[in-house]
């Protein structure tokens, strides 16, 4: 069976010294700074009329670093700056390609503290990672093996909310091997009572991880909300501690996602999804923390590339399918369908579970896509003037 070579990252963790975490946290100001600085140019330009590329930044940073103001910026790797104006310019080229907002300036206490180095600015051998300006190699907690002969072409290093240092290797993996070709197919239904509904009948249930450490989050929270304002010592505690329950959450609901994920693309060869638009759908407030809890994007993100990698088939039925209303058994379209019924008996006298019968119909739509390479017909409106919008419980979160 034939491999391919995929890009993939190696995220670990690891623990600085004194001195490496001074010398980073310096590095993530002069990002910031750099970022910023170059944003700033390039807008007072472009409301002149005018346009700045990375080029142009990259000079620009040359002559900042002369001056008296920002001389510190030499005192730190010039690899991370040259990066940061890369990452510019991509914020650019999406912004002008109609895929992203215009770029917003980093803010010192919400903007992710990283840095990206490249070959020359870093040095790995025999499992020892050691950055430019820095003596000794991180202390890097190889919780898995890099694949064999790999070497990293970036090294990305961050710092969470909780305080906590990873570092993220990007590698080539030719190691990664189609999985052997089958004739399975699965609708997945995604929802809030269960996270997902499988054409097979199987649900799986919704951990909820959020409403396990909610008690234990508000908590922290109001602690954090009675400190006074300023950077002292005890607000800073306190906000460290809701953060490192919030990183707590977003393993475990990650960890879950990937197992989860993982088994649907070994065990199917073509998945069949919904197209959903979760940006819009959070905006209803009495689900919008329960959705999000859920992380249907992150879902489908993780199935989509692992399904590229493993050679399996993703099919995104369109939205307005009304795939809860339409029988899966004789094709007969229900003129309605409360929220709160999650059962219902069609006209032909089948009985149906509300989102085994949606997978159903999204695993026929997503064989019918399969089959003649043709959309599914969107279908705003029913006969009774219903939006055929998929509809999940009307539940408020407590």
């Amino acid at each position: 069976m034939t491999t391919t070579c995929v890009k993939r990252a190696f995220k670990y963790r690891f623990h600085p010294t004194d001195a490496q975490a001074a010398e980073l946290s310096r590095t993530f100001g002069c990002v910031r700074k750099v970022y910023n600085l170059a944003l700033a140019a390039r807008t007072q330009a472009w409301v002149r009329g005018e346009r700045v590329n990375y080029s142009q930044t990259s000079a620009m940073l040359t002559v900042w670093k002369k001056t008296e103001e920002l001389a510190y910026l030499s005192e730190v790797s010039s690899v991370p700056l040259q990066q940061t104006l890369r990452h510019l310019q991509v914020a650019f080229t999406n912004f002008f390609g109609k895929r992203a907002q215009y770029p917003r300036f980093k803010s010192r206490k919400k903007s992710r503290r990283s840095a990206e180095y490249t070959t020359s600015a870093f040095r790995f051998r025999d499992g020892r990672l050691t950055l430019a300006k820095m003596q000794e190699p991180l202390a890097v907690v190889w919780s898995r093996p890099l694949p064999e002969g790999a070497s990293p072409s970036t090294v990305t290093v961050s710092q969470d909310s909780a305080g906590r240092w990873f570092v993220s290797m990007l590698c080539d993996d030719s190691g990664v091997e189609p999985l052997p070709t089958t004739d399975t197919a699965v609708g997945i239904d995604v929802g809030l009572d269960h996270l997902l509904t499988l054409s097979t009948g199987e649900k799986i249930a919704n951990p909820r991880h959020e409403r396990r450490d909610r008690a234990r989050l508000a908590l922290a929270q109001r602690r954090l909300a009675k400190k006074a304002k300023g950077g002292g010592a005890n607000r800073t505690k306190a906000r460290h501690k809701v953060a490192k329950i919030h990183a707590r959450i977003a393993d475990r609901r990650r960890d879950h996602l990937h197992k989860l994920t993982t088994r649907l693309v070994r065990e199917n060869q073509t998945l069949v999804i919904e197209d959903l638009t979760v940006r819009n759908m959070v905006k209803n407030h009495a689900l919008a923390r329960a959705i999000s809890d859920a992380a249907w994007a992150e879902f489908r993100s993780m199935l989509e590339y692992k399904a590229q990698w493993y050679g399996r088939d993703i099919v995104a039925v369109d939205r307005f399918f009304p795939s809860s209303r339409l029988c899966s058994n004789c094709g007969t379209l229900a003129r309605s369908m409360p929220l709160h019924v999650r059962t219902w008996t069609c006209d032909c006298g089948t009985i149906h579970d509300r989102d085994v019968n949606a997978a159903k119909n999204l695993l026929a739509a997503g064989l019918a896509v399969s089959a003649c390479g043709a959309g599914v017909r969107p279908q705003r409106r029913t006969p009774g003037g219903q939006p055929a919008v998929k509809q999940e419980t009307p539940r408020r979160e407590p």
